[in-house]
């Protein structure tokens, strides 16, 4: 496999081969949470790409209308013809992914998906045995062809550059022969290798739409572009490091003139402008995701300050195999078992875990954390003598909804009086959690009521309003308010909710 000339790509094939070489070794769980942790770190890398783009071409979309409209009538159908190719072959990758999670025994529970991680047969039979392999490898070849095929300086440009990197690595018996493109990348890989090989192939493409959007953008030529927040641009030379390694961070003003004057903060502290670029060369300490504040104050065009805060964010690998994976999310919540899944590289007889103002229950790989204040915390792993600090935060669950019937803010009266029961229920929460309702002050107005009548509730049970209820109607409104539920944490007080009935 030829090394891009381009630092990230060349960082995210080298792990690649790293982590290819250590599963003929042995497939253990540390490698497979390095899988899951470069497949992250690429579906990152990716997100962050696909943001860059979406602004670049709502930037050529306005230029439709600017001082050169006849150059961005040329340039802009192209950029969107990139867009549309790019995100036909992501469509297709993600089909791929969940097929690979099928064949691996997915199953969705709790809205999470869970499938055997280790599966040595989904990705081969996939593509092998069906031959997706070969029909795969022909649409990365036939979007690469379509790319330099919208125009020809677009092909002089990129093709030798694109950054697509489709041909497999070379064989290692001596012949210099490239080995085929399925049984290099997908035979007898397992599940998650599978799809962190697919997360690389989409942070390819989105790689590439990104280098001819901005050239389709630079071809449209210099034009008056009202610098806002979007005119700024910040990056880092890599998402992925291990500790020590040295990334260098990248922050400037689109459209550069000299008259914007940029002043660029990075942690804090002034860093110099140079032709419109401050950098910030950062040496990776700590452990998993970290993130960097910039701060950029420029003058636009009409000579206001501006000032931009902006996140740089990359992923700091552990060293000897440390890892801490939350299996729900990634925080902390209060009064439930939060599971995690912690990999050590030592052995767990010579591996310590504690975890700072709270509890961490539990042996080997799984554990239970239970936290009772909100807040950061640290899980620490202790292994050969080093510690290994993981941070996380630590939120309260988020007040549950309360509900009659459907639930939802107007409703027909004769669904209302049908009930004899209200509730209080999470929403889009990952844990199964219940509240129940202890109480709740019962307003009723509109029609029917020439006076607000008030009752209470002691419970979810509505039979006491039982009267007040049955002289409802169209147009009345049932209000309720102080509501008291409680659940795993305690009591709580929520927000109240009216009905009107029609």
């Amino acid at each position: 496999m030829a090394l891009p000339k381009e630092p990230r790509q060349k960082m995210i094939n080298i792990m690649y081969l790293v982590l290819t070489a250590i599963l003929a070794i042995n497939v253990s769980n540390e490698v497979i949470i390095a899988f899951q942790t470069v497949d992250q770190s690429l579906k990152n890398s990716t997100t962050s790409l696909d943001a860059a783009n979406t602004k670049m071409l709502t930037q050529l979309k306005a230029e439709l209308n600017g001082p050169t409209a006849d150059q961005a009538k040329i340039w802009q159908p192209k950029a969107d013809s990139v867009k549309l190719l790019a995100g036909q072959l992501n469509t297709y990758i993600e089909d791929l992914k969940h097929q690979v999670k099928e064949g691996a025994g997915l199953e969705i529970k709790d809205g999470q998906e869970r499938y055997s991680l280790d599966n040595l047969n989904a990705s081969t039979n996939l593509f092998e045995n069906q031959g997706k392999g070969k029909e795969f490898e022909a649409k990365l070849y036939a979007f690469k062809a379509q790319i330099l095929g919208l125009d020809p300086r677009i092909k002089a440009e990129f093709e030798n550059t694109l950054p697509m990197d489709i041909a497999p690595p070379i064989t290692t018996d001596g012949d210099g022969k490239p080995k085929d493109f399925t049984r290099a990348y997908f035979h007898m890989t397992p599940a998650i290798a599978a799809l962190t090989m697919l997360s690389k192939f989409q942070n390819n493409i989105a790689n590439s739409e990104n280098k001819v959007v901005a050239f389709c953008q630079r071809e449209i030529g210099e034009v008056a572009v009202h610098m806002d927040k979007t005119a700024v641009l910040v990056n880092a030379s890599a998402n992925y490091v291990m500790p020590g390694d040295k990334l260098t961070i990248q922050a400037g003003v689109g459209a550069y003139s000299s008259q914007a004057a940029p002043v660029v903060t990075m942690r804090g502290q002034n860093v110099p402008v140079v032709d419109g670029v401050a950098k910030l060369d950062v040496t990776a300490g700590g452990s998993g995701q970290q993130t960097v504040d910039v701060t950029v104050v420029y003058t636009d065009e009409h000579n206001n300050k501006v000032t931009s805060p902006q996140k740089v964010q990359y992923t700091v690998g552990t060293p000897g195999g440390s890892a801490v994976m939350l299996d729900k999310m990634n925080v902390f919540y209060i009064g439930v078992d939060n599971p995690v899944t912690i990999g050590s590289p030592t052995g767990w007889d010579k591996t310590q875990v504690s975890i700072n103002g709270a509890s961490i229950t539990g042996n080997g790989s799984n554990r239970i954390v239970r936290v009772s204040k909100v807040g950061p915390t640290n899980i620490n792993v202790i292994a050969n003598g080093k510690t290994t600090s993981f941070p996380f935060r630590v939120k309260r669950i988020p007040d549950p909804v309360f509900k009659v019937a459907s639930g939802k803010p107007r409703m027909p009266s004769v669904e209302f009086k049908n009930q004899q029961y209200c509730r209080a229920e999470l929403e889009n929460f990952d844990f199964d959690l219940k509240y129940a309702v202890t109480g709740a002050t019962v307003y009723f107005s509109g029609a029917n009521f020439p006076t607000v009548q008030q009752s209470q509730i002691s419970g979810n049970n509505l039979a006491g309003l039982d009267a007040l209820i049955k002289r409802c109607g169209p147009g009345s409104v049932v209000t309720f308010d102080n509501i008291k539920v409680t659940g795993p944490d305690g009591q709580r007080v929520i927000d109240g909710k009216s009905f009107a009935l029609y």
